[in-house]
C-alpha cells in the first residue's frame, strides 16, 4: 500500500463486527469477547433493530446524542436542541431500575432538514458542560448494525479496550498493509474503497438520505420544472413574439398568392 495513505480515511456504510473491531477495516478474525459476541448476534439474526417497541418516529428524523451528563434532564436537552429546529419526540434513555440517565439520548425532528442541521451543528457541542456527540439512527439505518450492549457499536473509550471503527468520531484509516481480498469476501465483509479515502479534513459522513418513491420523484420533477417556468417569463414571452413573428409572413404570402390566381382568371378569354 502506498505512504501516500497515510493520513487517509474512510467510513463504514454496513456493519460487520469484525471489521468495525478493525482500525483499517481489514483484520478476519475478533480480538476481543465483545467481537464474538456481535458476530454470534449477527450470524445468528439475534438482534431485530425493529423489534425494540421504545423506538418510535421517522429514523430520518431521528438523531442519537450521547455523551451526555448523567444531571442532564429532558427539559435542559429539549431546549439545547430546539437551537436547531423543532424537537418532535424526545427519549432519554434511563436505567430501567434506578431510573438514571445512562448518558443517550434519541431526537426526532419536524423535518429531515431540521435534523441534519442538528447532526452538522451539535456534534462536539456542550450540553450541562459536557461535550455531547451527535450521530443518526444506526439502529434502523444502518444494514447489520449490532448496538454496543452486545458487543458492536461504534467509537467507545481507549481504556476499555473495545474501539469500534467506521463512525464519525473514528474512522477506518486506509490501510497501509496489503488487503486480504479473499477472506473479506469469504466472511463478507465490505472491502475498503480502494483510490477513494478522504484525507483527514475531509467529510463524508452525513447521513443516508431519505429514498424517494416513483410517484415523489415525479412530483418534484414537476415541481420543478414548473417553478423553472415561472422563474422566467420573460423568455417565454419572447419565444412566443418569434413563433407569431414566424407565423405572420406564411399566411400573408398564402394571400397574396390567393389574389393572384383570382386575378389572372379574370384575364382569361371567354368563349
Amino acid at each position: 500500500m502506498s505512504r501516500d495513505n497515510v493520513n487517509k480515511v474512510f467510513y463504514a456504510e454496513s456493519y460487520h463486527p469484525i471489521q468495525a473491531g478493525s482500525i483499517d477495516g481489514t483484520d478476519v478474525l475478533p480480538h476481543d469477547n465483545a467481537i464474538y459476541r456481535a458476530l454470534l448476534c449477527s450470524s445468528a439474526g439475534l438482534y431485530d433493530p425493529f423489534g425494540d417497541s421504545k423506538v418510535i418516529g421517522d429514523p430520518y428524523r431521528t438523531l442519537f446524542v450521547g455523551h451526555l451528563s448523567h444531571l442532564t434532564t429532558e427539559d435542559t436537552l429539549r431546549k439545547a436542541m430546539k437551537r436547531y429546529g423543532r424537537v418532535k419526540n424526545l427519549r432519554l434513555v434511563r436505567h430501567i431500575v434506578t431510573g438514571a440517565s445512562r448518558g443517550y439520548a434519541f431526537i426526532e425532528f419536524e423535518t429531515d432538514q431540521e435534523m441534519r442541521r442538528a447532526y452538522k451543528e451539535a456534534h462536539h457541542s456542550f450540553v450541562d458542560d459536557s461535550e455531547i456527540i451527535v450521530d443518526y439512527s444506526r439502529q434502523q439505518l444502518m444494514p447489520g448494525w449490532i448496538p454496543r450492549r452486545l458487543g458492536g457499536g461504534l467509537g467507545g473509550k481507549k481504556e476499555s479496550g473495545q474501539l469500534r471503527f467506521g463512525g464519525r468520531e473514528r474512522p477506518f484509516r486506509a490501510p497501509l498493509r496489503p488487503i486480504p481480498f479473499d477472506d473479506l469476501k469469504r466472511l463478507g465483509i465490505p472491502l475498503p474503497p480502494e483510490g477513494r479515502y478522504l484525507s483527514r479534513y475531509e467529510r463524508d459522513d452525513s447521513p443516508p438520505a431519505r429514498r424517494k418513491a416513483p410517484a415523489e420523484r415525479e412530483e418534484t420533477s414537476k415541481r420543478g420544472r414548473r417553478e423553472e417556468r415561472e422563474r422566467s417569463p420573460t423568455r417565454r414571452a419572447g419565444s412566443h413574439r418569434r413563433e407569431s413573428d414566424s407565423y405572420e409572413p406564411r399566411r400573408h404570402h398564402h394571400r397574396r398568392h390567393s389574389s393572384s390566381r383570382d386575378y389572372s382568371s379574370r384575364d382569361l378569354p371567354r368563349d
